[in-house]
């Protein structure tokens, strides 16, 4: 038997993680029944959407081809909506909206053309559906973002908010005599500085008397939700952190604490808190890494929190009597969560795996803190090695594969995951890091990467590295590090300039700052400006960052994985650097799929990727895969 880190046999195989396994998301209740999306990868990455009756049933709501998502700002969200028991969905093939009363089939409601809608609600006293458009349609400008309202009978739209570069959140009250948005201009984005008005809503349906009621300059603010027909509550991190407000004429703060309770603003559709009655609130908050659900007293201003295991918290919706939503654990793979929110009693509605493993091969993460530049902390969690029939040879010390998330302002996941498990169970350790830019720590460690992006989150993936080898823990020669996006960029200017990782894996990632500055999509296109510096002003410090300028200094293999229908990191970036590599006689891999855009969906693909990784690492640290594995073409190897 081969004991050595990296051959040992696992019982997680890919074909059982794409085959068994779904994404969930998009929860929400109507009446007695339970409705989320399922993207399922067995079905090209469609999203269905799926309803539990009261009577325990489930059966898909959207039938094939259909495929719940809309691209606005490329990341969608907020693609459905349920009132009465009608439901009105983004179909992503077509962008168009659809209104279906089941088990009818679905029926267009708006005419093929270049806009795109989401984050709808339903103006029901006016028969219309008020939502966010992104209209493309003319090809020599930025698509144009507005607030509209949708005639239901006739299919007539009429602009009822326009002016700023993005909307999100149109909130009415329940009375339908007030709307809540939320605005922001290029070039900051939504976590950086944001706007939240009210406007009064005339016998016309037209929007009068705004005003701004918070945000602007240094605040973010995020899901406005009223209470009733004058209170109205959202999250602001004018404190530092994201905590509850409330306005009914000036604002208060609902419950102040060292802890975020919301997301940043990537897609539509957030739900972190709801009203249980006039005087509770159902919330969801992260600290220290992980994710908790609570409920505040608005009456005694305390928050108590429930005790489960849940660590990582999502798409929450609330009931009087329960809170429905999508939570994992260390040991347990995201599912659709019902709690009873009098007993605490908890129920496993939908399940995103079943496969059911070992806990003896379950590894458990650590949440570390490490010191990194300029005498600051950073944090991540980290995975060892775990596999009961295995044990690897005396004085040996496991590989580690460093994975630096996306966004750059995402944070990573404390839920169970077999594509982590995947890793660990083969022998590997990995660090999930969240270095400084990261949500979960505060307004202040978001703008750590302001102007420092190819800085700070590298040397925090280094330091974090580090800090594990200088305490025996792992291999100090065989380091990887992998990371998708902002995460493939942060990888590849690893790979670059520092000699720490020994190879590496970018998926979608960029190599050349400036060409994502000239060629990306609206929504990201002033992005860099914070974290890098204005364009083309800056223009120099673009190219000091961009790992594209200098191969020479690149002594590192690396393997690509990009999708060939990608707008926001277009498939020229990893293209130059795939030639640039080659022709220095590095290896180098570069696997495509032309029917993936900016993240795969797709079963063949995720299980390319996956089996494609760890096979190039394989051939490079010398260890032989227990699996058998199709080999992947690499270059100069």
């Amino acid at each position: 038997m081969n004991n050595a880190y990296g051959s040992w046999q696992s019982p997680i195989s890919s074909d059982l993680i794409v085959s068994e396994s779904i994404g969930l998301g998009g929860v929400t209740h109507c009446g007695d029944d339970i409705y989320w999306l399922e993207g399922r990868p067995q079905e090209g990455g469609r999203n269905v959407l799926v309803k539990l009756s009261h009577d325990g049933t489930t059966v898909d709501i959207t039938p094939p081809p259909f495929n719940v998502r809309t691209r606005i700002h490329e990341y969608g969200g907020g693609a459905y909506l349920i009132s009465d028991g009608v439901i009105y969905f983004s179909n992503f093939q077509d962008q168009c909206l659809y209104k279906q009363v089941f088990p009818d089939a679905p029926k267009l409601l708006t005419p093929p053309s270049k806009r795109r809608y989401g984050d709808m609600i339903l103006d029901s006293g006016r028969g219309r559906l008020l939502c966010v458009c992104e209209d493309h349609s003319n090809p020599d400008t930025p698509p144009e973002n507005t607030i509209i309202a949708l005639d239901i009978a006739t299919g007539q739209i009429e602009t009822l908010i326009a002016g700023d570069d993005f909307y999100t959140s149109p909130r009415l009250s329940p009375d339908g005599s007030k709307l809540a948005w939320i605005s922001w201009n290029l070039p900051d984005m939504p976590w950086d500085n944001s706007t939240l008005w009210i406007g009064a809503v005339d016998k016309k349906g037209s929007i009068t008397e705004r005003q701004p009621i918070a945000g602007g300059e240094n605040e973010s603010v995020c899901e406005p939700r009223w209470c009733n027909d004058s209170e109205l509550y959202f999250s602001s991190d004018r404190d530092n952190w994201w905590n509850l407000y409330s306005y009914d004429g000036t604002i208060q703060p609902v419950y102040q604490f060292d802890a975020e309770f919301a997301y940043p603003h990537w897609v539509f559709g957030l739900s972190t808190y709801g009203f249980q009655d006039q005087s509770r609130i159902v919330c969801t908050y992260t600290r220290g890494g992980r994710w908790y659900l609570g409920a505040i007293d608005m009456v005694a201003g305390e928050l108590k929190t429930f005790d489960f295991p849940y660590t990582n918290i999502s798409s929450l919706t609330i009931t009087p009597q329960e809170a429905l939503f999508i939570g994992g654990s260390f040991t347990e793979s995201p599912a659709v969560i019902k709690l009873n929110l009098e007993t605490g009693e908890t129920t496993i509605l939908k399940v995103s795996t079943n496969i059911s493993l070992d806990p003896s091969y379950i590894s458990i993460p650590e949440m570390i803190e490490f010191p990194t530049d300029n005498g600051l902390t950073a944090y991540a969690w980290y995975y060892p090695p775990r596999n009961p029939d295995y044990e690897a040879p005396e004085g040996t010390l496991p590989p580690l594969l460093v994975k630096s998330h996306g966004g750059p302002t995402a944070a990573a996941s404390s839920s169970f995951s077999l594509r982590v498990q995947y890793w660990t169970t083969r022998g590997f350790g990995y660090l999930d890091v969240n270095y400084g830019g990261s949500t979960g720590y505060g307004r202040e460690y978001r703008q750590r990467l302001n102007g420092n992006w190819g800085i700070v989150d590298v040397r925090d993936c280094i330091n974090g590295a580090e800090y594990l080898v200088k305490r025996g823990r792992v291999d100090g020669d065989r380091l990887a590090i992998s990371g998708g996006s902002a995460g493939g960029y942060t990888t590849l200017v690893a790979l670059t300039f520092y000699d720490t990782f020994k190879a590496g894996a970018s998926y979608y990632g960029v190599s050349d700052l400036e060409a994502l500055a000239q060629d990306t999509h609206k929504f990201e296109s002033r992005y860099l400006d914070r974290l890098v510096g204005e364009y083309p002003r800056e223009k120099e410090i673009y190219r000091q960052r961009s790992p594209i300028h200098y191969i020479d200094r690149l002594s590192r293999p690396v393997i690509f994985f990009q999708g060939l229908e990608d707008k926001v990191v277009p498939p020229n970036q990893a293209e130059i650097m795939v030639a640039a590599i080659n022709s220095k006689g590095l290896p180098v891999a570069y696997v495509t799929f032309p029917d993936e855009g900016h993240g795969f969906r797709k079963a063949a693909n995720i299980k390319m990727s996956l089996d494609g990784e760890f096979y190039f690492y394989s051939r490079l640290f010398g260890f032989t895969p227990a699996d058998k594995i199709e080999p992947i073409p690499i270059l100069n190897l």
